[in-house]
């Protein structure tokens, strides 16, 4: 009988580990109100991936307008360089041509005075 714990030795054993259980279900208590639950979980990774797709539609239609404004813009600068170069030639057109004019008016004048 030696051996063999008093009951007062039992008693104070059952409440350590009475305790020692109580510490651990509401250490996993506490672990388990982190944990979120299946349905929650699938809703928000749908929200997510739902919200990513919007995400990337955006990105793939901003790039697209890029593109769309880049190109606009080279045709602008090639219609603006085409009507410079216009506006030059017209330019020097109009400088030749009444140059040309006063020239030939000049001949004509010194022509009929040299032919009197």
């Amino acid at each position: 009988m030696t051996d063999e714990p008093s009951n007062g030795e039992l008693g104070r054993l059952i409440g350590a580990l009475r305790s020692t259980l109580d510490n651990r279900f509401s250490e996993l208590n506490s672990r388990l109100d982190k944990m979120v639950s299946l349905d929650v979980y699938t809703i928000q990774t749908t929200h997510v991936e739902h919200r990513l797709a919007q995400l990337q539609a955006d990105i793939q239609r901003c790039a697209a307008e890029r593109e769309q404004l880049e190109d606009n813009f080279e045709a602008y600068q090639r219609d603006e360089s085409r009507r410079r170069e216009a506006e030059r030639q017209a330019r020097l057109y109009q400088l030749i041509v009444p140059v040309a004019i006063c020239i030939v008016d000049s001949v004509i004048a010194i022509w009929a005075v040299v032919a009197k």
